[in-house]
């Protein structure tokens, strides 16, 4: 019997997070999570209260295994530079896993009327920028780094895998680019990381 309730409650996510993928998060029903993930509409409520919690299980899983990762790095005896680079391509492979539910996350929690939602999962995000920053401090207490913004340093990494995600044309104009595509997305993946890798070395070990 608990092995059923587990399952049903990773049901419930697994069809909500394609739902708000496929319609995104006002056109997603808790009644059509019902329907595709063949739980009643009590059992949602009880595991999650409402849509937007189990909007907000989601996003905190996701942050949660981003965070994992940014741990296992910050723990490596590696030099910051390779820490660096590490998230730089984890972070790129994780979008890229799953390019729907990236666009579909930036632009639910860039909504303005989605303040409420944002807040309940900003201390999970707040807790991964510290792992991430932590890097970047680590490596400028042990002169691999030079002293820079590191929060701006952060937003470049994000930003501009982000705006890749969301317009790909962008970046690679003479192709007609489908993320969904593994040989595509192994291009911009691949031409995103090396560009970012070099772009941070340079700026971040280059003298003032």
């Amino acid at each position: 019997m608990k092995a059923e309730k587990i399952d049903k409650r990773q049901a419930i996510i697994d069809a909500a997070e394609k739902l708000f993928c496929e319609t995104g998060y006002e056109g997603t029903s808790t009644r059509q999570i019902s329907k595709e993930s063949g739980a009643n509409m009590a059992m949602i409520n009880y595991y999650f209260g409402s849509k937007e919690g189990v909007f907000v299980e989601i996003m905190n899983n996701r942050i949660a295994g981003f965070g994992s990762q940014l741990k296992i790095i910050n723990e490596d005896k590696i030099s910051a530079i390779e820490k660096l680079n590490r998230v730089i391509d984890g972070y790129a492979t994780r979008i890229l896993a799953n390019p729907s539910f990236h666009k579909m996350m930036h632009r639910e929690l860039s909504l303005s009327q989605r303040p409420e939602m944002y807040n309940k999962i900003k201390d999970a995000m707040s807790q991964n920028m510290q792992l991430f920053e932590k890097i970047l401090t680590d490596g400028q207490e042990d002169g691999s780094f030079r002293q820079a913004d590191n929060r701006m340093v952060i937003a470049t990494i994000l930003g501009t895998l982000t705006n890749i995600v969301i317009s790909p044309h962008k970046v690679m104009p003479e192709f007609d680019l489908d993320l969904n595509n593994p040989k595509d997305k192994k291009m911009i993946k691949d031409k995103a990381v090396a560009h970012l890798q070099d772009l941070l070395t340079v700026y971040l070990t280059s003298k003032k």
